[in-house]
């Protein structure tokens, strides 16, 4: 009798057991269920990227992203700039083959936006720089900003006052400063007198990777710009580090600017697929930034033969 009692125990103990084991490989959903909400609640949507200008492995100001979790303009503002300083707290999400040019030491004082205008006081330690250095990093920092939405101007303050002359290179500076003041300048020219400045972006590559380069010229050149930026894109070799996908046969057959919009007409040897009637994105880019900062336009239309085929839009590209 107590054996069969002890048999009828252990096959008890068994099926408990079994039924244990089985239980353990069956997926509990409610657990799942929390694991992933656990995972999503972690998710930053405010995370996104931002353009901003630093020095790259030649030595040019170059456009480039960083990625940037905030949305009020004055914190885009100072997080941009905090990346811009050396040894910042930023410098993680510096991209390789770029360099920021503010010295370390550098603080904000104090920043206020003012429509489309960023008045911004720093320390005096941001004069503290190499001379061969020191207009790269006032063109990094306004093309920096001038690169947040609807900002077109900066003062800059340096202990409360405004900044109108760069003292290691005695270069007068405008006190309210814009991208009028060009960036990564080169000189052509035969006379002082009638000059202009043309902003045109040129392909760089760091590794594998494809960024933008602004080069302002200075010149004698009273065409319109867009054909000196299309003569430039197609034609000239500036440096064996700038490169344009712009076909050299290219032929503007007419161009219109009206408000806010630029609109190009090209012929179909601007397509890189003629069956498709596709245009690269390296040519688009730099073709519309060019021309951003060269024209106070929105939105560059692309046509061909008269046929619309594409357009740009500056917030889009910023």
């Amino acid at each position: 009798m107590l054996k069969n009692i002890s048999i009828k125990k252990i096959i008890i103990s068994c099926l408990v057991l079994s039924i244990a084991l089985l239980l353990c490989f069956i997926p509990n959903n409610k657990k799942e269920d929390k694991e992933i909400k656990y995972e999503i609640s972690y998710v930053n949507k405010n995370i996104k990227t931002h353009t901003i200008y630093l020095l790259d492995s030649n030595n040019y100001v170059s456009r480039t992203e960083i990625m940037i979790d905030c949305n009020t303009k004055e914190d885009i503002a100072r997080y941009l700039i905090e990346a811009l300083i050396q040894n910042s707290s930023k410098q993680d999400i510096i991209p390789n083959g770029f360099k920021s040019l503010i010295n370390s030491n550098t603080k904000i004082n104090s920043l206020k936006i003012d429509n489309n205008l960023i008045k911004l006081d720093l320390s005096k330690d941001y004069l503290d720089t190499d001379k061969s250095l020191e207009e790269k990093t006032l063109e990094a920092l306004v093309y920096t900003l001038t690169s947040i939405e609807d900002i077109k101007y900066v003062i800059l303050y340096i202990d409360g006052e405004i900044l109108t002359t760069l003292p290691l290179n005695k270069i007068n500076i405008p006190s309210t400063l814009s991208r009028d003041i060009g960036i990564n300048k080169k000189y052509n020219i035969n006379s002082t007198k009638d000059l202009t400045k043309t902003t045109t972006y040129y392909i760089s590559k760091f590794n594998d990777n494809y960024y933008y380069t602004p080069i302002t010229t200075v010149s004698n050149d009273q065409r319109d710009k867009i054909e000196i930026i299309i003569d430039s894109l197609s034609s000239t070799i500036i440096d064996n580090n700038l490169m344009s996908f712009l076909n050299s046969n290219i032929d503007l057959i007419n161009f219109e600017v009206d408000s806010e919009i630029c609109t190009l007409n090209f012929s179909d040897d601007i397509f890189s697929d003629m069956d498709e009637n596709e245009i690269l994105e390296e040519v688009l880019y730099t073709l519309s930034l060019s021309i951003y900062d060269n024209y106070h336009v929105k939105e560059v239309v692309f046509m061909v033969n008269d046929e619309k085929i594409t357009k740009t839009t500056l917030k889009s590209l910023e």
